[in-house]
């Protein structure tokens, strides 16, 4: 993680008027305030199925710290009133620099490049081997419910069915679900094709699922994909007018600006401009910066249709109207980007209203070899749609399966932090 060049972000809203929004209070009123602390208080059984606009009032989805927050987050008021819980357990300690992101961290590069691609090959220095454009289709479970043991795996390859027999030492850690499963992308002249009806990233859940209450639910994440799609585009140019333009409107140059939302987006659009070189291979005279879009379904307020319909050039458009640049500038802008729009049908279906066993154990009660890992594995207090909850999902199951005395570290707690509720509070009285 880079220290050197951390967001100190002072144009985090944006409203209809192209003016910065000023932050410095949350806007509550004070049934916000009593509703904000009572969601903490709840103990959690008691949201099972709950959505937010369950537990708060329509005033509260209005004020800036909804606005930070749903587009931090990526929440929806009807997601889940367990997962709003735990992520305002999880970073409360974020809250009097909320609206700044100046502790929130990333990597030097996208997380492909930092992450994936430096673990991908420390595995195969030693000897792990990785076989891609393969689809588990199956497991086939040892008979009897006393115990759960895999004795093969059943997958295709190529078009082709194939089996691989399960050896006693042999552990079986499955991702359930997926959040990015049936993503498509369009490009500068057209839209993304609308996702397929069946999905083969789900399918193996749903049959290891069939029959099976310790194996979680996957039809309360799979079945309702309006309210857990969104849509991304990514923007690559040669040419520096977009990021000059930004920085004399942000205040910040290129890295240090964080997230810019605009806050009277029919499609509630944040773009987002990294330092620069994104990518590791990144040509040196290319820029690269991105956006999204929470509401993908609505007609924009420039463009007369939705999201998912536009063309990447389409939804540069929308962005340069919320922006106001001026028509030289825009005209610029337009004429040196490519933009590819990606829409993800799932990406927050991990977040949609659930029961707390909806989601199966990391290690159900008498498996054997068989764990689960990843966002759709159920791990009490942390929280979904980060990096840390499937690294903590993956050695949970490994330190269970293999009795081993090495444990994930215990999950930061702040809420019980006198000090990190002082300062919360603070923030949440601010004028």
């Amino acid at each position: 993680m880079r220290e050197d060049f951390a967001w100190d972000d002072i144009a985090r809203l944006v409203d209809g008027d192209g003016k910065i929004v000023d932050t410095r209070s949350m806007g509550f009123s004070e049934r916000d305030r009593l509703d904000l602390v009572r969601c903490l208080a709840a103990p959690e059984g008691h949201l099972d199925s709950k959505q937010i606009t369950d537990c708060f009032g329509e005033h509260f989805f209005a004020t800036n710290f909804w606005l930070l927050w749903c587009t931090t987050f990526a929440f929806q008021p009807w997601h889940s009133a367990i997962e709003f819980r735990r992520y305002l357990r999880r970073f409360i300690h974020l809250f009097p620099e909320f609206a700044s992101m100046s502790r929130i961290r990333r990597t030097r590069y996208n997380q492909y490049d930092s992450i994936v691609r430096p673990l991908t090959a420390w595995l195969r220095e030693r000897d792990v081997t990785l076989h891609t454009g393969c689809h588990v289709t199956d497991l086939g479970l040892a008979p009897g419910r006393r115990s759960t043991r895999v004795e093969r795996i059943y997958l295709s390859r190529s078009g082709r069915d194939e089996q691989i027999e399960v050896a006693p030492e042999d552990l079986v850690l499955v991702t359930n679900g997926s959040m990015t499963d049936a993503s498509s992308l369009g490009s500068h002249t057209s839209a993304p094709p609308p996702p397929p009806r069946s999905s083969d990233a789900w399918l193996l859940w749903h049959r290891l699922a069939r029959g099976r209450d310790d194996f979680g639910n996957p039809d309360a994440f799979h079945k309702h994909v309006k309210e857990s799609r969104w849509e991304s585009f990514t923007v690559t140019t040669k040419d520096p007018a977009f990021l000059k333009a930004l920085e004399e409107f942000s205040g910040r140059e290129t890295g240090r600006g964080g997230m810019m939302t605009f806050t009277d987006s029919n499609w509630l659009l944040t773009i987002v401009a990294n330092r620069q070189p994104v990518y590791r291979d990144q040509p040196e005279d290319f820029s690269v910066w991105w956006g999204y879009g929470l509401f993908p379904g609505h007609a924009g307020n420039h463009t007369p249709k939705p999201m998912t319909m536009c063309s990447g050039r389409e939804i540069l458009e929308e962005v340069l109207h919320h922006l106001h640049f001026d028509e030289p500038k825009a005209a610029q802008i337009l004429q040196t980007s490519t933009v590819v729009p990606c829409l993800m049908p799932y990406i927050t279906s991990q977040f949609l209203a659930r029961r707390r066993d909806d989601q199966p154990k990391v290690v159900s009660e008498g498996s054997v070899n068989l764990a689960f890992m990843g966002q759709f594995a159920e791990v009490p207090d942390d929280v979904v749609f980060t990096v840390e909850y499937s690294v903590r999902t993956a050695w949970t199951a490994v330190s269970q399966l293999l009795r081993l005395d090495t444990h994930p570290p215990a999950v930061y707690k702040g809420h019980h932090d006198p000090h990190v509720l002082a300062a919360a509070l603070e923030t949440m009285h601010r004028r």
